[in-house]
């Protein structure tokens, strides 16, 4: 997410322990106009007479069939048009504040979109929505704790029994503690990092696969934000402490640093590292939706680093030395520097732009802020890992 490329501040500033043609003429469609409100056959014999012709009678049964065949092609467009209608409706978690709200701000002024902010404090949300512009009939805030379980099927239930249809689900939220010492941990007894960012959202992800499925808008999306500091294929993502997941001991043992370390390799605890192992996992869980739902739903599963927002809140537990620096850091020596705003419309395409449907991509963007599919890191690319990853973390959150 945010952090991005905050670990290439020089090493003073950093802290290493971070079918069949007989459909109705009623229902045939051409170019969005139904046949049915602008051809009208009166049954009565008088109407009928008028419809000969000099070889014979031309019956009204014939002129019904005839009309009423479509090609698939013309009846899939019709179809598709029905469904663009309605709103999108589109869950983004922790939308109250730094590139979840700027997303969700991007997206409701588009009038295409209704967003439900998924977030802990619902005051917060509502503060925050307002005080950006977004109207009130544009979102809906939803209570939504990640680092509870019980707080995720609770918000499952409530949305479900809110009516509404869910086209894409952003999983946007996340925790860093990059100066902690110690680690605190979940309702459940996960490190919260871990917790937060990646079961959390795992869960939720998997609980609300069927509302997608159920969904009929032309393209729905599930999106789980990752970082550059999760690859160490980049100079960000090289910088100590770096992300690595090792066997997976930690979290087979539960994250809960009594009967297991508190971190997914089973080293000592690191709060800087407990955030990027997190987002490698976020990717390889993107990449293990893709392999099993992708082919068999048709949605698109997608992750991707929208730049680094030096200014985000994410950066609040980090020194104050840091966070004073960081930013021009970012703008004037790496050049990497992209504004909350700016990363909020890059993340509002992977949502609703047509051209970025490709399921099981990670998302980039270039210095001309034109989106391209980056290539991940050995570890956050690794099938067995992901497979792994993902039946660890299902007995974990209960789903096995």
């Amino acid at each position: 997410m945010a952090l991005q490329a905050a670990a290439l501040l020089p090493s003073a500033l950093s802290v290493h322990k971070e079918g069949k043609s007989n459909a109705s003429l009623k229902d045939t469609v051409f170019f969005g106009a139904s046949l049915s409100d602008h051809l009208k056959f009166d049954s009565n014999p008088t109407a009928r007479t008028k419809m000969e012709f000099s070889q014979g009678k031309l019956s009204i049964g014939p002129i019904r069939a005839q009309t009423a065949v479509t090609t698939p092609s013309m009846n899939q467009a019709a179809q598709e048009g029905k469904k663009t209608l309605r709103k999108g409706n589109v869950l983004i978690t922790g939308a109250s504040s730094g590139l979840g709200l700027a997303t969700a701000k991007a997206l409701a002024e588009t009038g295409k979109w209704h967003v439900i902010m998924g977030c802990r404090n619902f005051l917060k949300a509502e503060k925050a929505a307002k005080a950006v512009g977004i109207a009130k009939e544009n979102y809906t805030v939803m209570h939504l704790d990640l680092a509870s379980l019980d707080s995720v099927r609770q918000f499952v239930d409530n949305f479900r029994r809110s009516g509404k249809p869910l086209d894409v689900v952003v999983c946007n939220a996340a925790v860093y503690l990059p100066t902690a010492k110690e680690p605190t941990f979940t309702a459940e007894g996960f490190e919260l990092s871990v917790g937060t960012n990646h079961l959390g959202h795992f869960l939720l992800s998997r609980l609300l696969l069927d509302d997608l499925k159920q969904s009929d808008y032309p393209s729905r999306r599930l999106i789980i934000v990752g970082s550059i500091t999760g690859n160490t294929n980049t100079l960000a993502g090289n910088v100590p402490p770096k992300a690595n997941l090792g066997d997976l001991r930690g979290l087979a043992g539960g994250l809960n640093g009594i009967n297991s370390s508190s971190m997914i390799d089973g080293g000592e605890f690191d709060g800087a590292k407990a955030y990027k192992d997190s987002k490698v996992c976020n990717m390889l869980t993107m990449q293990e939706f893709h392999r099993r739902y992708h082919e068999e739903t048709g949605i698109a599963f997608a992750s991707l680093y929208p730049g680094c927002i030096a200014t985000t809140g994410l950066f609040r537990e980090h020194i104050p030395l840091f966070r004073l620096l960081f930013p021009p850091f970012q703008k004037y020596i790496t050049k990497g520097y992209v504004s909350e705003e700016e990363a909020g419309k890059r993340l509002a395409q992977v949502v609703s732009d047509p051209s970025l449907t490709k399921s099981g991509v990670y998302w980039s963007w270039n210095k001309d802020s034109a989106s391209f599919e980056n290539q991940l890191s050995q570890e956050a690319s690794n099938a067995d890992k992901a497979r792994k990853v993902w039946e660890i973390s299902e007995k974990l959150v209960g789903l096995a």
